[in-house]
């Protein structure tokens, strides 16, 4: 190949996810993830590479016109990337200036988000959830083994990797408060999870059955669903959450797409009772995805606190769209769909501090022996994922966000 890839790379050639970068003083484009670079896919359409393709899709600020393209094109696209490379092509070998560092490009969100939805679909969390904040044994609500539970985000919020979130203010009602108070959140938390693009659009009234579902969804980022627990405790009833969630959403630059995805699809858990017929699917439909979440201090100090694996998932993402859609909602090309919390069966694959410090009550001891129930000013937390199967190596790069002090 044109040079050398790392063995550890997320982004191997088994992968090409899509982004939109800006470079010197160049605006924002469509470019691919290769190793420790970006091709410049607005470049190579200027050398007349995709001659197929109207060359404005490539000098976007967004990747809707390129993905709304179709997967007939956007995956022949990427397969013919793959083979150029594997074979230095002359076009890429001859203009070096098609491939830009990535120290020194930017990246920007990679969609236009028209909609958001997110999931609750680890049983695992949702179990945990229910023994902290209900009947222990009792932990799972009535329908919660029936439908993919999931409610309609704030797209607006949904921000770029390493953009500082601020801790919000809120209502908050404590155990012994007579009255709510009106403060900045005192149990600040994040969750791990993945999120998915749509691909397609459906009009109105259109369902998408589970056989369907990969035709409508495009690639997967990773997604920190920002969460205030004493916010969300206060408010969640009767209509759920609200202000504990809309204030920020963080997801990663990289879309790594289905088809880099396909060797890590794994069979699920079984799911019990039976679901209705139009949840159920075919073949493997979970994902060996290897997750971790590691807190870093304002002072510097590097602590991993989970690793999970999205393969623990209960719903998976063909029932999370089929039931999305059963009623007639229409999807659009860039809607984001985030997973729900990712957590596993042992105390360290759980996806959330709320979990893992035990509401409070457990608190996590970090690498310098200061300890954390919930998050504080100045931490970052920084989420990683990859497959990893026989050599092959398709990863996601991360998604990291630090916690500033809220407004005065």
């Amino acid at each position: 190949m044109i040079f050398e890839i790392k063995r550890d790379s997320d982004f191997s050639i088994h992968n090409l996810p899509f982004g939109i970068f800006s470079s010197a003083g160049r605006s924002p484009r469509v470019g691919v993830a290769i190793g420790e670079s970006i091709l410049d896919l607005q470049a190579l359409a200027d050398l007349g590479m995709f001659p197929q393709i109207d060359k404005a899709v490539f000098a976007q600020n967004s990747l809707n016109a390129f993905i709304a393209l179709g997967k007939t094109s956007t995956s022949k696209l990427r397969l013919d990337l793959q083979r150029w490379l594997l074979e230095e092509h002359p076009i890429l070998r001859e203009n070096p200036a098609v491939l830009v560092s990535q120290n020194e490009a930017t990246m920007h969100l990679p969609i236009h988000i028209g909609d958001y939805t997110d999931f609750y679909s680890s049983i695992e969390h949702a179990t945990n959830v229910g023994k902290m904040f209900r009947d222990p044994a009792n932990a799972l609500l009535p329908n919660w083994r029936h439908i993919p539970v999931g409610y309609h985000g704030r797209a607006s919020s949904v921000v770029l990797s390493g953009t500082p979130v601020q801790r919000p203010w809120g209502q908050a009602k404590g155990k012994d408060d007579v009255l709510p108070k009106f403060q900045p959140s005192a149990r600040l938390d994040f969750e791990l999870e993945t999120g998915f693009i749509i691909g397609k659009d459906t009009h109105l009234g259109q369902g998408i059955n589970t056989a369907e579902a990969d035709e409508y969804i495009f690639g997967k980022v990773l997604l920190n669903d920002w969460s205030a627990r004493d916010i969300q405790a206060w408010e969640y009833v009767p209509l759920g959450p609200f202000l504990a969630k809309n204030f920020a959403t963080s997801i990663s630059p990289w879309v790594v797409t289905l088809e880099a995805l396909a060797p890590f699809r794994v069979a699920g858990p079984v799911q019990e009772p039976a679901v209705l017929p139009y949840l159920e699917y075919a073949g493997d439909q979970n994902l060996d995805i290897q997750l971790n979440v590691v807190l870093e201090t304002a002072v510097g100090v590097s602590t991993e606190i989970c690793r999970s694996n999205f393969k623990y998932m209960y719903w998976n993402m063909a029932q999370q769209l089929a039931h999305h859609t059963v009623n007639g909602c229409n999807v659009r090309v860039g809607d984001l769909m985030g997973s729900g919390t990712i957590s596993g069966p042992t105390p360290d694959s759980y996806g959330s501090l709320l979990e893992l410090a035990w509401s409070g009550t457990q608190p996590i001891t970090l690498a310098d022996g200061s300890q954390r129930s919930f998050i504080e000013n100045g931490d970052t937390v920084v989420m990683r994922g990859f497959g990893e199967k026989d050599g092959v190596r398709v990863g996601f790069g991360e998604v990291r966000g630090k916690i500033l002090p809220a407004h005065k």
